[in-house]
């Protein structure tokens, strides 16, 4: 919940604005749903307190994003007023411990590219 957070506070900062938090159906969930001037956002947000088992980025598997596109799929389902918008998929990692030395923190745009992709026409 503090990643989620704290991945709000610096996507709002950059002038992204909250649609819905913690979207869920029975695909999975969307952590942030957000637009950014026209374009529909669905953000996932991974933290990785030690690198041992990889990096946030890195914990995104093929099925988590397949999870993901379907989640979205969902969305848009329930949302019609968003099927003509422009939309992406971003990452947003922190990577290190609270409380210890700064994480690092990586905002990846853009992580699902390609219409086929994310309406399954291919």
């Amino acid at each position: 919940r503090a990643a989620e957070d704290y991945a709000l506070a610096m996507l709002q900062k950059a002038g992204l604005r909250l649609l819905e938090r913690n979207f869920r159906c029975r695909f999975g969930e969307i952590d942030l749903i957000m637009r950014e001037g026209s374009v529909l956002v669905f953000v996932e947000v991974r933290h990785r307190s030690s690198a041992r088992f990889g990096s946030a980025a890195e914990s995104v598997t093929p099925r988590k994003l397949q999870r993901l596109l379907a989640a979205a799929r969902v969305y848009l389902g329930r949302h019609a007023e968003f099927g003509d918008c422009p939309m992406r998929f971003d990452l947003f990692g922190i990577d290190g411990a609270s409380g210890k030395a700064d994480p690092l923190i990586q905002w990846h745009r853009e992580i699902i590219t390609g219409e086929q992709e994310i309406f399954g026409d291919g």
